[in-house]
């Protein structure tokens, strides 16, 4: 039998933490995700499973950051929802017996990658990359915007002193040398 190691979206056994002198740059490897899209006719019941599952229905340019499940809204009658792949590695399979015939999962855990981004920098660092307005989100607004000419998923954790952002993970290493960049210019 082989013996397989998982790594993580850049490459390592363990996840990348990079320290510069306002910012603190972390891959977040501990995460299982995936996407909700109601079918049709099914909307009302989909809703109301999320809301279960949520404490509430992310509306647009929103998540919801207070349960174990995290969620936010990514188009009209859907959601990704995101919980720590340690607690919930079969999280889309959980969903499907949950939501039955009101919506369509699909699994995303290895489509995305997620970088942490904490510190007094992040909202220097961020509009060096982004078009989204980092200064003016506040603790669960979402946004989906591009850096380094790839979509993402920005979320607001902590006012102006974390961000969360989620891109694709085939890109990960693009992603990475983008935020390496910015930190460094704002050294």
């Amino acid at each position: 039998m082989h013996d397989l190691q998982p790594i993580t979206a850049l490459g390592g056994l363990e996840t990348r933490i990079d320290k510069f002198e306002r910012i603190i740059i972390t891959e977040n490897d501990d995460l299982a995700l995936a996407s909700v899209a109601a079918r049709k006719g099914y909307e009302n019941d989909c809703r109301d499973k999320i809301k279960k599952i949520l404490g509430d229905i992310p509306k647009p340019g929103q998540a919801t950051l207070d349960n174990t499940e995290v969620g936010f809204w990514i188009s009209p009658d859907q959601w990704m929802i995101k919980a720590p792949k340690s607690t919930h590695e079969l999280l889309a399979n959980n969903l499907k017996s949950f939501f039955l015939n009101t919506a369509s999962i699909t699994e995303q855990s290895g489509a995305w990658v997620c970088f942490d981004l904490t510190g007094s920098g992040v909202s220097e660092v961020m509009e060096r990359l982004c078009a989204a307005p980092i200064r003016k989100m506040e603790v669960g607004e979402a946004r989906r915007t591009t850096i380094h000419q790839l979509s993402c998923f920005v979320l607001c954790l902590k006012y102006q002193t974390h961000i969360r952002i989620f891109g694709p993970r085939a890109s990960a290493a693009t992603l990475h040398h983008a935020f390496m960049i910015a930190a460094k210019s704002c050294a």
